[in-house]
Parts: structure tokens; sequence; C-alpha cells
């Protein structure tokens, strides 16, 4: 019984069924219809813009289809076709450990929903995960590579696992200074990130509007906007350090863009899309840095997701008692 129950533990997963996610996106405020479907193995995460029938309408989901932004992670392929604000939904996939899956979208933009990925990680989880009978491969980091812009900071190292470590400093007395480390194995990230929403300052929200982002953005419904020592939330905050909470599910997110699973630790200092996107091209073009390897089981009950059960998942409303 030793052989097959290790090389059942040493497989890639998919979803069982279909999901469907409907809503506005949070920087173009167009509506969108994303459905994620099962897919074979090797086949990686891809999404397919449903309303292009002519050309070239898949976008990988990798680090090198990235058009780096600041406030969100946009994909764009080679005939120009882009889907943006992808990070939510891969850090959903990651923190469930799916490796494979077609993700179809009729609109530009991956819907926001509440602002977290709690929604999109109880879809995955209510249609379940499937394993597929090929060998989960993982990237494995071997030097420290560091990336620095304006102040900010991100940095990955070897580690026999995937780590976040965040630590953000803002004027606002709401935010302040927040740090926190996590092991993102098993089901740390269902449980400690996945519901935390995404946020700004209200100083930021007209200048983002007059430049035709956050268009969709509703405070209290889809993200918290600080001002000052005021919170506006709807709900109140669903962690007492939730804006740090959120920056590391983006970073898990956009860690997703490696192509397979990190294992490495990943510390992110100010940091955002761009620079954490910044980093994974660092990695990858420094000779001996990162290398690809199958996983044994050992290193499989370490990757994040693995042994996530439904009641580790909060609901999509838990306010700070």
């Amino acid at each position: 019984m030793a052989g097959p129950r290790r090389k059942r533990h040493k497989v890639q997963n998919t979803l069982k069924a279909s999901v469907t996610f409907e809503g506005a996106g949070l920087h173009s405020g167009q509506p969108a219809r994303m459905v994620l479907k099962p897919a074979a193995a090797d086949h990686g995460i891809r999404f397919k813009r449903t309303d292009i029938a002519l050309g070239n309408s898949v976008i990988p989901a990798r680090w090198d289809y990235v058009e780096r932004t600041a406030l969100c992670t946009r994909l764009v392929n080679a005939a120009g076709v882009s889907v943006s604000t992808v990070e939510h939904v891969m850090a959903a996939l990651a923190g469930c450990g799916v490796h494979n899956a077609l993700i179809e979208i009729d609109g530009p933009e991956v819907p926001i929903l509440d602002g977290s990925s709690a929604l999109f990680v109880r879809g995955i989880m209510q249609k379940g995960v499937r394993r597929l009978s090929a060998p989960v491969q993982v990237l494995q980091v071997l030097k420290e590579v560091s990336v620095e812009k304006d102040g900010a900071k991100a940095t990955i190292m070897p580690c026999d696992r995937l780590m976040i470590e965040f630590h953000i400093d803002f004027a606002e007395q709401a935010i302040g200074r927040q740090s926190k480390t996590l092991d993102l194995r098993n089901g740390a990230f269902a449980r400690e990130l996945c519901d935390s929403r995404t946020f700004c300052r209200r100083a930021d929200v007209e200048a983002m509007q007059a430049n035709g982002l956050a268009l969709g953005g509703v405070p209290g419904e889809n993200a918290v906007v600080f001002d000052g020592e005021e919170v506006e939330s709807g709900e109140g905050l669903r962690h007492s350090d939730e804006p740090v909470r959120h920056k590391m599910l983006d970073a898990l997110g956009d860690l997703a863009l490696a192509g397979a699973p990190l294992m490495g630790r990943y510390i992110g200092e100010r940091a955002g899309h761009a620079l954490t996107n910044t980093l994974l091209r660092a990695l990858f073009a420094t000779p001996g840095a990162v290398r690809l390897v199958e996983c044994d089981a050992a290193m499989v009950a370490r990757l994040p997701g693995q042994g996530l059960v439904w009641g580790e998942i909060p609901a999509a409303i838990r306010k700070v008692a």
C-alpha cells in the first residue's frame, strides 16, 4: 500500500467541476462573467477572453505575460489581448492547491466581488479539487534575490516551504505600521488571509477615478477606505491588521504567476504588484537562483492548499470582535 499511497499524494490538482463568478471590475467598472473550468495535467492556469472572437484570446497566467502596473496585475498576450486584476483569483487557486484550470472571462477585468479572495476560495472548495495522474513540480529557490525601488523592497530566499513576510507603513493612523509572517502550508491561506479586502486611502480615491481607475470600487462593498483614523468598511475590519494581510494575499497571487508552486521565503517591505513581478523576473534571470524539481510526498505536504478542509474557510463576512 505504501507505493500507491505515495503516488496518490504526488499528483497535480484541478477543479472537480466548473464554478462561475459574476461582478464588476474594481478599476474598469465593467461587468464580467468568469468561469473557472477543470483542465488537464500540465495545462497550468490560463485565461481565455470569450468576448474576443478573432485571433489569440488565450493568456497564460505567467510572470512573463505581466504588464507591470502599480495598482493591479494585468496579463497581456502577444496579440495584445489582456485581463487585469488577476491577483485575487490567482491567490485563491494557489491557496486551494489548484495547479491546472482554464478561466473563461467575457470582459477585460476579473470581478472584484467583495474585494478579497474569500468568495473565490468558497466557490472552488464547494466544487472540490480533483487529483490528476501527473507529478507536481515546484520551483525551489536556491539563492537570495532582492529588488528595490522608491523605498520599497522585495526579497526571496531559500526555504523548504512557501513563507510570506510583509511590512507596511502608512501615515493613516487607522493603518500605521503593520507586519506579519505566515507559513503557507496546508490551509493557512484560507484561514488567515483569504477574506482580507483590498484597501486604499481616501486621498487616493479621487485621483484614481480621475485617471480612469477604481471606477467599480465601492467603500464597504468591495474595498476598505482609510481616512486618518476613520475606516469606511460597512462591516468594520475583518482583522485588526487586515491591510497587511491583504498585501500578503496580493503577494501570493503575484507569486502564483511563477509557473509552478514556489518554495522560498518572500519578504515584502512596502512592496506592490510591480515590484513583486520585478522580483520574479530577477529570480529567473539570476543563474542558479531557482530550479524546477519533482515533489516527493514530504514536499507535497508543505504546499499551500494541501489538507485544506471546508470548516477552515471563513465566511465572506467576518467582523473583528
